[in-house]
């Protein structure tokens, strides 16, 4: 199974004004929670002087609920982190965070008009937002006879693995970092290669 997933690539940004307030919405890559937070200190930085910064994330998976995190940054409860958190779970990318700043124009929107601007703030900026694959890398050591070396470089290069490092001893041993869907295809391909006497075993690295 396929378990790789879209994450952001860089930033996206949307902005609008609504009833003379300015919202600036800006979607990145958030792979914890620490570097989400970051990421909302870099648009406190670059926008500064806003009334709010408000934000949400999702660090794991498309969808998931294991790491997310949210602020109204005091606007009323519920009418900003929660609208940009929906945005976030159903917007198809993992890893990803969304910050709105809000520059109070003097007119109040209401709770309805907050949630509904923070919402299309955080579709805006999330639309915006190009991405890239992730692809998930477990760390493997593929030990192979002198012989056969040189069809293993052909074999890495179809399985998308990236060599970390080669080792030249009695045998030679590459240090690689393997997509998760092509592990076992990669034990198949070396066992076919080398005869059976080529060697892949998990790695801590």
């Amino acid at each position: 199974m396929d378990d790789s997933y879209p994450v952001p690539g860089a930033t996206g940004r949307f902005e609008e004004v609504i009833r003379r307030s300015r919202f600036v919405s800006c979607a990145g890559r958030a792979a914890s929670r620490e570097s989400a937070l970051g990421f909302v200190q870099s648009v406190r930085d670059r926008f500064p002087g806003a009334t709010h910064y408000c934000w949400a994330f999702n660090a794991g998976p498309p969808g998931s609920t294991a790491r997310i995190g949210a602020s109204d940054d005091g606007e009323p409860r519920g009418t900003a982190g929660a609208p940009i958190l929906t945005a976030v779970l159903h917007s198809g990318v993992g890893e990803v965070v969304v910050v709105c700043a809000r520059y109070y124009g003097g007119v109040k929107l209401g709770t309805g008009g907050l949630a509904r601007a923070y919402a299309r703030g955080a579709k805006g900026a999330l639309a915006a937002c190009p991405t890239e694959r992730k692809v998930n890398r477990v760390p493997v050591l593929v030990t192979v006879p002198w012989e056969a070396s040189g069809r293993i470089d052909p074999i890495l290069r179809k399985l998308d693995a990236q060599i970390v490092g080669r080792d030249f001893g009695t045998d030679v041993r590459y240090r690689i970092r393997v997509p998760v869907v092509n592990s076992s295809r990669l034990r198949a391909a070396v066992a076919a290669a080398t005869g059976g006497r080529g060697r892949v075993e998990d790695s801590c690295e």
